[in-house]
């Protein structure tokens, strides 16, 4: 684990993490896809851990029951996913590989939602990869239940 800084495409946005983990996650589901383009590939941190400079552009929306998903008000860049609902996940941000100025070194070790994955996407190093469908997020995390289709 190290500190890793970060920020927007345009600069208005920038954040300091302490205690950045080398282990991410991808999350195929229909709202990560559409919130970013593509998959989320992000890593958990503490929500306390991330020291945002100027949050004077940073912006959040409630995008379910249970989270919410901040972005800079300039430029748009994703810059993070938040459960704020107590329970497995709260207390944690979940921050995009992309907004890192340095966002090598990451081994993606999870998918989530690989049953939503559109089938042209694939990831190398597929051996040791923990995969879970929706119904197995369903399953192990209370905070989905009683969400929507696509939680």
């Amino acid at each position: 684990m190290s500190a890793r800084s970060g920020g927007c495409m345009c600069g208005a946005v920038r954040f300091v993490a302490q205690d950045v983990p080398d282990k991410a996650g991808v999350c195929h589901c229909e709202m990560c896809r559409r919130w970013t383009g593509s998959a989320l590939l992000g890593v958990t941190v503490p929500t306390e851990n991330v020291a945002w400079e100027d949050e004077t552009h940073l912006k959040r929306i409630q995008s379910s029951d249970w989270a919410e998903r901040g972005f800079c008000d300039v430029c748009g860049s994703s810059m993070f996913f938040r459960v704020t609902r107590p329970g497995e996940w709260f207390g944690d941000i979940e921050l995009p590989l992309g907004v890192f100025d340095d966002p090598d070194g990451f081994t993606l070790t999870n998918e989530i939602y690989i049953d939503h994955k559109p089938d042209s996407w694939t990831y190398a190093g597929m051996e040791g990869r923990r995969l879970f469908t929706r119904q197995d997020c369903v399953d192990r995390f209370s905070v989905l239940d009683g969400g929507g289709p696509e939680d």
